[in-house]
This record gives C-alpha cells, structure tokens and sequence, in this order.
C-alpha cells in the first residue's frame, strides 16, 4: 500500500501550514488539529482499504497461439462489492511477449463488469503462462492506492504460424501437385499405382495400353497412374547447437526455419497421402529426443505439430551416427529420410556414417543450412585492409565447408545447401521430384 496523491497533497499543506506558525503562533492549535484529524484519516481509510475486494475476473485467450501474430486478449472483471471501484489494470503476461493497450484504468458501479482487452504477440514458440492479474486500487477515501494480484492462471501453447506454412507450401508446388495427389500422365521408374482406365491419348506411350480393355471396346485403352500414395517421410531432425544461429530477417534462428520447412513438406506429403514422421537428436538429455512414428492424413500433420511446437536447440554437438542408429531401429519400413542439419568440415566422416546406414534400407536426403550472413561477406567489395580480412576469411570457410560436403560423398540430387529462407522451397522441389520418378 502507498499513499496516493490525496495524501501527499494533504500533507503538502499540512507542512505549509506548519511553516506558518513559525510566523503567526496563533494557527498552531490549528495545525495540531489539522495534523490529527488527517493521521485519524489516514489510519482509518489504511484499515478500510486492507479489507478484501469483492471482484471476480476472467480472461479470455486462445488455448493455442500462432509465433509472431498479433491475438487479442479479453479481461472481463465483475465487481460484486457494495460500492463502486475504481482499478488500474496490468494482466501478468509472458515477460518476452510484445504487449499493446495496458495498463487500463477502470471505473466500475455495484454489480456491474467491464471487458478490457489488449493485445499480445508472441515471440517463441511453446508453453507460456499468464499469471494473476496486477491490479491497483484506490482506498475509500482516496488516501491510499493498494497493489495486489488475483485473478486465474492461464497456460497457452505457441505453435509455429501454420497460416505462413501453408502459404509457402502453396507458392512453392506447381501444377504437378494435385488436390487429390495423381498425376494425369505416365510416370516412368517403378512404384506408382494404377489409377483408372481410359480412352488412349495422342502422346500417350504404348506400354500403357491396355489390350485386353481395347480389345473388348474395340478401341484404344490407355491406363492411368498416379504417384504411389502408401510411403513414408520421415525427418531426421538436429537440435545441436548449430541449429541456435540467428538469421537477420527476424525469421528466427536456424530451427525455427528448419521446423517450418518440415511442417511444409509435412502439409504437402500429407496432402499426397503419405505418412510423416520425424526424430529429433542433438539434445543434452534423453528426454529431449522426441520420436513420432509416422502417420497419414491430418492425424500425422497434427501429431508433428503437437510434437515438435516447443523443441529448442540445446548447445550439444550432435551425434550423427547415433541418431542414424537409432532411426534404423525404430523404421522397419523403407522411407524418405530428411537430415535437416548444418554441415561443418569436422562432420564429414560421422555424418557420411550416419548417411551410408540410413541408405542401406531408406531413401536419404541431407539438407544443410548455410549462414547467409557468410555468404553476404563474401560479396560485399573490398574498401579497405578490415574488409579484405572479412572476405578471405569467409572464403576461407566456404571452401572448408565445400570441401567437407564433397567428402560425403552424396550424389547432387541427394544432397541440399541452402541459406534457411530456401530450405522450404528445395525441399519440397526435391521430393516431388523423387515422387515423379518413382525412386522411392
């Protein structure tokens, strides 16, 4: 409890009037019972303030929240006192949130509520808490202002924003992508369904022809296929500490972007009736690794974003060859494995270990991340001796690292090194170039 302005104002003239008797003697009595009479004040209006308030709150947030989107937060708070009362409000929020429209001041009548809203962005993904609402409040006699908190506790979960995930994986697949996964044309390789019969088409080749169907209509018959929907894609995830580079589009860190990239390809997989999957590795504890089995439709889409919202990077080198065999254990079946990691030139014999034993039962892609801000360097021009350093050591580093990628060993078309705003966009143009082409 401290004073308000009322008291400090009252005692401001209880001391200029103290100075006065200096001068007129007469005014001391004055003063005595001026003093009195607001020290009785005081106290009493101190007592009356400490009694409990009558007023129940309620908040009104979404359970589930997108990363970096604006949400509207509704406080609604009903004064069940006798008398009215007057509030200043401040809700307890998750302190690395972006906050708009509080504090509020509030006058509430006997028996009635207010809604006050604000609203909040969140900044990183997973579990947040808001806390008791702050409230200040003024005594009976306006003397005195009280701090407390109450209210409820609400605990939220930030998601990944799905609305930007799906539009990028919208703008990135073409006309080859369909809503209902086939293709209207044959694919050459093998592992692709038969779809339907119909009537041959100029251009069509003439392996697809159904003879014994053109025999019984007496024309011709074509057969059409569509990609094989019945595989697996199942992402092999770094959470070391490589993955906790930032990059300074405000885009987030490394994983923010490979976890965006693989919830695209996930949607677009899913979309094309294939089940998604994935394992993390990197972590300090084993708690840390998180294993989802894969799974079709919207079930195996909601089950990675339930999974994997609040994963975080941990400052750990990862093991390659540990996660490659642990993968291989838990994936009897033949899949598409995506290494979503960041090369460096001391990974070069674990991580060509780890991909030679997935390779020996699955379809392997290594996806690596390059800093974008190594590769600014290395185009920016030379104007003076700190300049020139900066170019020759990023050149440097970028043949270390070319070096390192080529003693892996991995064929092009097996192998992605992109800066992490790309990530989403090779990735999908790689799978559904392995979906075509039936390799898997």
């Amino acid at each position: 409890m401290v004073p308000a302005r009322r008291l400090l104002a009252a005692l401001g003239a209880l001391v200029a009037l103290g100075i006065a008797t200096g001068l007129w003697p007469v005014l001391l009595a004055g003063w005595w019972a001026a003093a009195g009479m607001l020290l009785l004040a005081a106290m009493a209006d101190a007592l009356l303030a400490r009694r409990p308030l009558a007023l129940r709150i309620e908040r009104q947030v979404a359970g589930v929240l997108p990363a970096g989107v604006w949400q509207t937060v509704r406080v609604t708070l009903h004064n069940e006192d006798a008398g009215p009362l007057t509030l200043a409000l401040f809700d307890d929020y998750p302190a690395d949130w972006e906050l708009e429209g509080l504090p509020h001041t509030v006058r509430i009548a006997p028996g009635a509520w207010v809604a006050v809203t604000y609203r909040v962005r969140p900044v990183s993904r997973g579990d947040a808490r808001f806390g008791p609402a702050w409230l200040r409040s003024a005594s009976p006699l306006g003397l005195w202002r009280r701090s407390l908190r109450t209210g409820p506790e609400t605990a939220v979960r930030v998601f990944p924003d799905f609305s930007a995930i799906l539009g990028q994986a919208l703008r990135a697949t073409d006309r080859r992508v369909q809503t209902s996964g086939a293709l209207r044309k044959r694919q050459r390789g093998e592992g692709l369904d038969f779809r339907q019969l119909r009537e041959y088409r100029q251009g069509d080749s003439l392996r697809s022809i159904d003879w014994k169907a053109t025999a019984r209509h007496r024309k011709p018959i074509s057969r059409e296929y569509q990609v094989e929907r019945d595989q697996q894609i199942v992402f092999l995830l770094d959470t070391g500490r490589r993955m906790l580079a930032r990059e300074d589009d405000g885009g987030g860190s490394h994983f923010d972007h490979a976890l965006h990239a693989l919830l695209t390809l996930a949607y677009v997989a899913a979309k094309q009736g294939d089940g998604v999957g994935a394992l993390t590795f990197g972590s300090a504890s084993a708690a840390g690794v998180r294993w989802l089995a894969p799974a079709k439709g919207r079930a195996g889409l909601d089950r990675l974003l339930a999974g994997l919202y609040d994963v975080q990077p941990d400052e750990v080198a990862p093991d390659y060859l540990r996660a490659a065999s642990d993968l291989v254990q838990r994936l009897p079946r033949r899949a598409f494995v995506v290494l979503i990691t960041n090369v460096r030139d001391e990974d070069d014999l674990a991580l060509r270990a780890a991909c030679d034993l997935l390779a020996e039962k699955h379809l392997v892609l290594c996806a690596s991340l390059r800093e974008s801000a190594v590769d600014d360097a290395a185009r920016q021009p030379v104007a003076g001796f700190p300049s020139a350093l900066r170019l020759a050591a990023a050149e440097h580093y970028l043949q270390q690292r070319e070096a390192a990628i080529r003693r892996l060993g991995l064929r092009h078309e097996r192998f992605v090194d992109v800066t992490p705003q790309r990530l989403g966009v090779a990735l999908l143009n790689r799978y559904l170039a392995i979906k075509e082409s039936g390799a898997l």
